[in-house]
Formats: C-alpha cells, structure tokens, sequence
C-alpha cells in the first residue's frame, strides 16, 4: 500500500512540475501593481488663508462682510467662493491651491468695496484688509483724490440742473383789484 502511496505522489508532482513549468513566469510581472480603470490623481496641495476685515478709522473688526475669493493657476479661472466675516472680522478658508494666484474682494454695507491680488506661495496666509468710507469717483477732469464722497448713502433725489432757460417765468399779478369791505358789516371773531 504504501508503494501505491509513493506512486500516487510522484505521479502528481511529475504533473503539477509539468504544469509549473509550462507556464511563462516573469519576475517583473508579479511585482507590478494591476492597473484598471482611470490613473488617480490626488488633488493639489491648499492653503489656508485668513482674512481679517477692520474699520480703518478706529479698528474695530467688521461683521458680516462678503470676502469674495477668486483663484487662478497657470492663467486657468478655478471659481469663486464667497464666505461671510464671524463676529471678529474674520473668514477662513481652506480650499485655495497652494501656488495660485488670488484676488481676494471685500464688500461691507456703507464702506468703499476692497479688491487686491496675492501670491498664495505658502501653506498659510494672514491677510489684513482696513474698509474706508466712499470716496468721490475720480475724474480725469480735476484733481479729485481722497475728497469724500458728496453724495450720501440711502434714498436721495436725483439732481436736476438749474439752467436760466428751465427757470419758469414768474406770473404776472392779477388783472382785478380787491374788492373793498362791505360798510354795515360786523368784523368777525
């Protein structure tokens, strides 16, 4: 029995040799990663950039504000996203390439809007904005820089031009005079 055993085993490793043999086995081949579907690309590198928006005149941070940020890389628009200032001035995001370039806006009710370019070149950015009051438009006509602005915020009548030909004519007086009192009347009280 036991020779039928040792017959039995050789046969089966004479096959499974055969077998092994038979099939083509490269080194290379089971050290390289199965490649299917699409290449991963990992996203790139962010930064997080923090934005502190203050009153320019005492200081004191400004709430609510739109901070409009707009990045571009290698001359290609990546989006905008607008985030809101917290209670300390402040708006944080994250999501900006590390690279890119950024225009970074800032509109706050009753203050002049704020628009600047960075250079996002490392992992995090501190920027300080200070918001100014409106100032007038500037003229090619006149030397109007830094005068404030003349026109105030809210609801206002538009101004008309006053010209002597738009002035109305005054109205001549009436053609018939007052009539006098009746003599046997009472005055009145």
């Amino acid at each position: 029995m036991s020779s039928r055993r040792t017959v039995w085993s050789l046969s089966f490793l004479v096959l499974l040799f055969a077998f092994a043999s038979s099939l083509p086995v490269k080194a290379q081949d089971q050290d390289a990663p199965v490649k299917r579907g699409r290449k991963y690309k990992s996203p790139p590198a962010t930064s997080h950039i923090v934005v502190t928006v203050v009153k320019k005149f005492n200081g004191k941070p400004i709430m609510n504000a739109a901070v409009i940020f707009n990045p571009s890389m290698d001359g290609k628009d990546e989006g905008n996203l607008e985030v809101k200032t917290d209670p300390d001035g402040k708006a944080t995001i994250d999501v900006i390439p590390t690279g890119s370039t950024v225009r970074v806006q800032v509109i706050a009710q009753g203050f002049a809007t704020f628009a600047e370019e960075y250079e996002v070149t490392e992992p995090s950015k501190e920027i300080s904005v200070s918001m100014i009051h409106p100032r007038e438009q500037v003229s090619s006509y006149e030397n109007n820089d830094g005068k404030a602005a003349t026109r105030k915020p809210g609801v206002q009548e538009p101004v008309r031009p006053t010209t002597p030909a738009a002035k109305p004519a005054p109205s001549a007086p009436p053609a018939t005079p007052p009539q006098p009192a009746a003599p046997n009347s009472t005055p009145q009280q």
